[in-house]
């Protein structure tokens, strides 16, 4: 119960008035059935009294009487709610308090129907996706570790890389082999300094590899079946340890493990973990951090949603658009750093 009164507060803030008055009538019973009958906390029943007063002005100003409310003026209520800058969440809490009142109107056969019934709150906006600054995405991008062994430092190279510089999902990173197959899900054309990935259901694309990926790749390439430093995974060890595998595509992954198998997205994410903060980024980074990173900074650059769109595999642009959100942070904290007058201060009346 320790964050009812937070949420009293929020309750409060922008309803129509914030006197408090005798309840309606009706209110008053529905209070005392809850208080009463439910032995609801004291807390829980303020908080009811404060919303179906709230309704109650609400109905009043719309001269209708309670008993007659119907679902377009629930909404229309809701809708102005929103609109005062009241989150879903609140709103949520809101139409939970009016929504018990008729259906305890409805028991008592004071009504027919519950206005509130099929009214839903608006959804809360999506979090924006978290992303690295240029310069914090660059500096992982070109760390080198000296004290790793150079195979596994060869490696993690090559996935960093490639998940910045092409925006890779790590389920399509995995996916990738070093030569490719008629059972490829994915490759790196070195050639075309191309990667062809398998993507959400289904669906192929590919997407330009930078030159400093291809670099990384290609060294990651020479080595990957070479004795580095006590790691042995060369070709044969390989095949053996497919002969005793179902997963018959391993001997082709692109990015092995010491074991000679396909990386796993736990393992690629455990190793950019630890990665990013052996590089010293102040934020653990993941996989998608790294595709976030790399829409964003593509969009920054080129202000192009429609390529960000192709290059991410996203089937909807809305999906893309959130990258517009973060692009607009990126433009507000440059105004704020660079604009005169962004930092001038109001002298106090």
């Amino acid at each position: 119960m320790a964050a009812l009164p937070e949420i009293h507060s929020e309750l409060q803030s922008g309803h129509p008035a914030e006197d408090m008055t005798e309840p309606d009538p009706l209110v008053a019973r529905y209070l005392a059935h809850v208080r009463v009958e439910r032995r609801l906390a004291a807390r829980t029943v303020t908080l009811y009294e404060l919303d179906l007063m709230k309704l109650a002005e609400y109905a009043k100003s719309a001269s209708v009487e309670l008993l007659k409310v119907q679902t377009s003026h629930i909404r229309r209520w809701v809708a102005q709610m929103h609109s005062g800058g009241r989150s879903g969440r609140g709103i949520a809490l809101i139409l939970s308090g009016w929504r018990g009142f008729y259906v305890w109107l409805g028991r008592e056969g004071l009504i027919a129907s519950n206005p509130v019934q099929d009214v839903k709150a608006p959804k809360a906006a999506k979090p924006l996706p978290k992303a690295l600054s240029v310069d914090d995405a660059v500096q992982l991008a070109s760390f080198q570790n000296e004290a790793q062994d150079l195979w596994l430092e060869a490696r993690d190279a090559a996935m960093v890389e490639l998940l910045y510089g092409s925006g890779l999902r790590v389920a399509e990173l995995v996916g990738l082999d070093a030569v490719a197959t008629a059972t490829s899900r994915g490759w790196v054309d070195v050639q075309a300094a191309e990667v062809h990935v398998l993507g959400k259901g289904g669906k192929r694309r590919s997407v330009p590899v930078g030159q400093k990926a291809l670099d990384a790749v290609n060294a990651w390439v020479l080595i990957r079946k070479t004795p580095v430093a006590g790691v042995f995974i060369a070709h044969d060890a390989i095949n053996n340890i497919v002969k005793n595998t179902p997963k018959s595509t391993d001997k082709h992954a692109l990015f092995l493990g010491r074991n000679g198998t396909r990386l796993t997205a736990q393992s690629i994410w455990q190793r950019l973990k630890r990665r990013s903060l052996q590089a010293g980024l102040a934020v653990p980074v993941h996989p998608h951090m790294l595709r976030h990173s790399f829409a964003s900074h593509v969009l920054q650059s080129s202000g192009d949603l429609r390529a960000v769109q192709e290059l991410l595999g996203h089937s909807q642009i809305a999906t893309t658009q959130v990258y517009t959100r973060l692009d607009f942070q990126h433009l507000a904290k440059a105004y704020d750093a660079a604009h005169p007058r962004a930092k001038v201060k109001t002298k106090p009346s």
